[in-house]
């Protein structure tokens, strides 16, 4: 069903599933990153901090892909299509504990440098295909 998350896979959003992101190079070519997700009823959430390469590539072209596979059973996944609609830091740091929580049980990200930035990404889906 395009642009929308079959209900039968929000589950993934609530496990501690690692998704692929990929995203677009200056010179055409892909980059994908294992990332953590967050899914807020209409977008996908991605934290990262800015200066990353995923952050350059985004702010530069919010053309992206992310693949999520059942981390029970890795033959039912989700490939979602779409494209930041928002970058922002608002609430990115408390965002970043939130995933900590999930995908380590702590309360506090732990490797957080002390310069860093921290930036959401929500990316709204425009094609999504599963299988399971």
């Amino acid at each position: 069903m395009a642009g929308v998350i079959p209900e039968k896979f929000l589950d993934l959003f609530e496990k501690k599933t690692f998704a692929n992101l990929a995203t677009v190079m200056p010179d055409g070519s892909p980059q994908v990153t294992p990332v953590w997700v967050d899914f807020d009823g209409s977008h996908i959430i991605v934290n990262s901090a800015r200066g990353r390469q995923k952050d350059k590539n985004m702010k530069r072209n919010p053309a992206v892909s992310l693949s999520l596979s059942d981390p029970e059973n890795p033959y039912r996944y989700l490939e979602v299509r779409g494209h930041v609609a928002e970058i922002t830091e608002e609430g990115a740091s408390e965002h970043i504990d939130k995933m900590a929580k999930k995908y380590m049980g702590v309360d506090k990200y732990p490797y957080r440098q002390p310069d860093e930035v921290r930036v959401l990404y929500k990316i709204e889906p425009l094609r999504v295909t599963s299988l399971g």
